[in-house]
Protein backbone atom coordinates (compact mmCIF):
# COMPACT_ATOMS: atom_id res chain seq x y z
CA UNK A 1 0.00 0.00 0.00
CA UNK A 2 2.78 2.31 0.74
CA UNK A 3 3.78 2.14 -2.85
CA UNK A 4 0.33 3.03 -4.04
CA UNK A 5 0.08 6.03 -1.69
CA UNK A 6 3.51 7.14 -2.62
CA UNK A 7 2.66 6.81 -6.28
CA UNK A 8 -0.51 8.84 -5.87
CA UNK A 9 1.47 11.49 -3.98
CA UNK A 10 3.94 11.65 -6.78
CA UNK A 11 1.16 11.95 -9.28
CA UNK A 12 -0.29 14.92 -7.42
CA UNK A 13 3.05 16.62 -7.21
CA UNK A 14 3.89 15.92 -10.77
CA UNK A 15 0.77 17.42 -12.21
CA UNK A 16 1.57 20.79 -10.82
CA UNK A 17 4.94 21.20 -12.37
CA UNK A 18 5.01 19.46 -15.67
CA UNK A 19 8.46 18.78 -16.94
CA UNK A 20 8.49 17.95 -20.61
CA UNK A 21 11.40 15.51 -20.14
CA UNK A 22 9.81 13.48 -17.36
CA UNK A 23 6.79 11.38 -18.21
CA UNK A 24 3.65 11.53 -16.23
CA UNK A 25 3.77 9.34 -13.10
CA UNK A 26 0.41 7.71 -13.83
CA UNK A 27 1.65 6.76 -17.24
CA UNK A 28 4.79 5.40 -15.68
CA UNK A 29 2.84 3.26 -13.25
CA UNK A 30 0.52 1.98 -15.93
CA UNK A 31 3.49 1.39 -18.25
CA UNK A 32 5.41 -0.49 -15.59
CA UNK A 33 2.31 -2.52 -14.69
CA UNK A 34 1.68 -3.31 -18.37
CA UNK A 35 5.37 -4.18 -18.81
CA UNK A 36 5.21 -6.58 -15.87
CA UNK A 37 2.03 -8.21 -17.19
CA UNK A 38 3.60 -8.65 -20.61
CA UNK A 39 6.78 -9.91 -18.99
CA UNK A 40 4.76 -12.36 -16.90
CA UNK A 41 2.92 -13.71 -19.94
CA UNK A 42 6.14 -13.91 -21.89
CA UNK A 43 7.92 -15.69 -19.04
CA UNK A 44 5.13 -18.13 -18.20
CA UNK A 45 3.52 -18.83 -21.59
CA UNK A 46 5.57 -17.69 -24.55
CA UNK A 47 9.13 -18.42 -23.39
CA UNK A 48 8.40 -22.07 -22.44
CA UNK A 49 6.75 -22.62 -25.81
CA UNK A 50 9.68 -21.02 -27.60
CA UNK A 51 12.08 -23.06 -25.45
CA UNK A 52 10.15 -26.23 -26.24
CA UNK A 53 10.18 -25.47 -29.99
CA UNK A 54 13.92 -24.78 -29.83
CA UNK A 55 14.55 -28.06 -27.98
CA UNK A 56 12.44 -29.96 -30.53
CA UNK A 57 14.33 -28.34 -33.35
CA UNK A 58 17.66 -29.09 -31.66
CA UNK A 59 16.60 -32.72 -31.19
CA UNK A 60 15.51 -32.92 -34.82
CA UNK A 61 18.80 -31.45 -36.00
CA UNK A 62 20.85 -33.67 -33.70
CA UNK A 63 18.73 -36.68 -34.70
CA UNK A 64 19.27 -35.78 -38.35
CA UNK A 65 22.98 -35.53 -37.74
CA UNK A 66 22.97 -38.89 -35.93
CA UNK A 67 20.96 -40.46 -38.75
CA UNK A 68 23.35 -38.95 -41.27
CA UNK A 69 26.33 -40.30 -39.30
CA UNK A 70 24.69 -43.73 -39.07
CA UNK A 71 23.91 -43.65 -42.79
CA UNK A 72 27.50 -42.64 -43.49
CA UNK A 73 28.80 -45.44 -41.26
CA UNK A 74 26.49 -47.91 -43.01
CA UNK A 75 27.68 -46.65 -46.39
CA UNK A 76 31.29 -47.07 -45.22
CA UNK A 77 30.57 -50.64 -44.07
CA UNK A 78 28.86 -51.39 -47.38
CA UNK A 79 31.82 -49.91 -49.27
CA UNK A 80 34.25 -52.04 -47.26
CA UNK A 81 32.14 -55.15 -47.91
CA UNK A 82 32.04 -54.30 -51.60
CA UNK A 83 35.80 -53.80 -51.70
CA UNK A 84 36.32 -57.08 -49.83
CA UNK A 85 34.02 -58.92 -52.23
CA UNK A 86 35.74 -57.29 -55.18
CA UNK A 87 39.16 -58.36 -53.89
CA UNK A 88 37.85 -61.90 -53.34
CA UNK A 89 36.37 -61.94 -56.84
CA UNK A 90 39.68 -60.80 -58.29
CA UNK A 91 41.54 -63.51 -56.38
CA UNK A 92 39.01 -66.10 -57.53
CA UNK A 93 39.35 -64.93 -61.14
CA UNK A 94 43.15 -65.15 -60.90
CA UNK A 95 42.88 -68.64 -59.40
CA UNK A 96 40.48 -69.74 -62.17
CA UNK A 97 42.78 -68.31 -64.85
CA UNK A 98 45.74 -70.16 -63.31
CA UNK A 99 43.76 -73.39 -63.15
CA UNK A 100 42.71 -72.92 -66.78
CA UNK A 101 46.35 -72.39 -67.77
CA UNK A 102 47.41 -75.49 -65.87
CA UNK A 103 44.57 -77.53 -67.39
CA UNK A 104 45.46 -76.21 -70.84
CA UNK A 105 49.09 -77.18 -70.38
CA UNK A 106 48.04 -80.59 -69.08
CA UNK A 107 45.69 -81.11 -72.05
CA UNK A 108 48.43 -80.06 -74.46
CA UNK A 109 50.87 -82.48 -72.80
CA UNK A 110 48.31 -85.29 -72.94
CA UNK A 111 47.56 -84.56 -76.60
CA UNK A 112 51.28 -84.45 -77.35
CA UNK A 113 51.77 -87.81 -75.61
CA UNK A 114 48.82 -89.27 -77.47
CA UNK A 115 50.15 -87.93 -80.78
CA UNK A 116 53.59 -89.37 -80.06
CA UNK A 117 52.06 -92.73 -79.10
CA UNK A 118 49.94 -92.71 -82.27
CA UNK A 119 52.97 -91.76 -84.36
CA UNK A 120 55.00 -94.56 -82.76
CA UNK A 121 52.14 -97.00 -83.40
CA UNK A 122 51.97 -95.90 -87.05
CA UNK A 123 55.77 -96.22 -87.36
CA UNK A 124 55.68 -99.69 -85.77
CA UNK A 125 52.90 -100.72 -88.11
CA UNK A 126 54.86 -99.36 -91.07
CA UNK A 127 57.99 -101.26 -89.97
CA UNK A 128 55.95 -104.44 -89.56
CA UNK A 129 54.38 -103.93 -92.98
CA UNK A 130 57.79 -103.22 -94.51
CA UNK A 131 59.21 -106.38 -92.88
CA UNK A 132 56.28 -108.42 -94.14
CA UNK A 133 56.60 -106.92 -97.63
CA UNK A 134 60.36 -107.54 -97.59
CA UNK A 135 59.85 -111.13 -96.50
CA UNK A 136 57.22 -111.62 -99.22
CA UNK A 137 59.48 -110.00 -101.82
CA UNK A 138 62.42 -112.09 -100.62
CA UNK A 139 60.35 -115.28 -100.87
CA UNK A 140 59.08 -114.37 -104.33
CA UNK A 141 62.53 -113.31 -105.47
CA UNK A 142 64.03 -116.49 -104.11
CA UNK A 143 61.48 -118.56 -106.03
CA UNK A 144 62.13 -116.60 -109.23
CA UNK A 145 65.89 -116.77 -108.80
CA UNK A 146 65.57 -120.49 -108.17
CA UNK A 147 63.47 -120.93 -111.29
CA UNK A 148 65.92 -118.91 -113.39
CA UNK A 149 68.91 -120.72 -111.86
CA UNK A 150 67.37 -124.10 -112.63
CA UNK A 151 66.72 -123.09 -116.21
CA UNK A 152 70.20 -121.71 -116.58
CA UNK A 153 71.79 -124.72 -114.93
CA UNK A 154 69.77 -127.01 -117.15
CA UNK A 155 71.06 -125.25 -120.21
CA UNK A 156 74.63 -125.28 -118.94
CA UNK A 157 74.63 -128.89 -117.82
CA UNK A 158 72.50 -129.97 -120.64
CA UNK A 159 70.21 -132.12 -118.61
CA UNK A 160 66.80 -131.39 -117.52
CA UNK A 161 66.29 -130.45 -113.93
CA UNK A 162 62.62 -130.96 -114.05
CA UNK A 163 62.48 -133.05 -110.97
CA UNK A 164 60.98 -130.75 -108.36
CA UNK A 165 62.73 -132.11 -105.32
CA UNK A 166 66.11 -132.08 -106.98
CA UNK A 167 65.54 -128.64 -108.29
CA UNK A 168 64.55 -127.31 -104.87
CA UNK A 169 67.51 -128.87 -103.20
CA UNK A 170 69.85 -127.40 -105.80
CA UNK A 171 68.28 -123.94 -105.59
CA UNK A 172 68.33 -123.94 -101.81
CA UNK A 173 71.93 -125.06 -101.74
CA UNK A 174 72.88 -122.36 -104.30
CA UNK A 175 71.09 -119.58 -102.36
CA UNK A 176 72.61 -120.72 -99.08
CA UNK A 177 76.07 -120.55 -100.65
CA UNK A 178 75.31 -117.03 -101.90
CA UNK A 179 74.17 -115.95 -98.44
CA UNK A 180 77.30 -117.46 -96.86
CA UNK A 181 79.52 -115.58 -99.32
CA UNK A 182 77.65 -112.34 -98.62
CA UNK A 183 78.11 -112.77 -94.88
CA UNK A 184 81.76 -113.62 -95.27
CA UNK A 185 82.27 -110.54 -97.45
CA UNK A 186 80.52 -108.28 -94.94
Amino acid sequence: MFLAEHTVGLLAENTENPNPLLPDVAEMVVGIFAFLVVLFFLGKILVPRIQKALEERTDAIEGGIKRAEEAQAEAQRTLEQYQTQLAEARQEAARIREEAREQGAQIIAELRDQAQAEAQRVIDQAHAQIDADRQLAFTQLRAEIGQLAVELAGRVVGESLEDESRRRGTVDRFLDELEDRARAGA
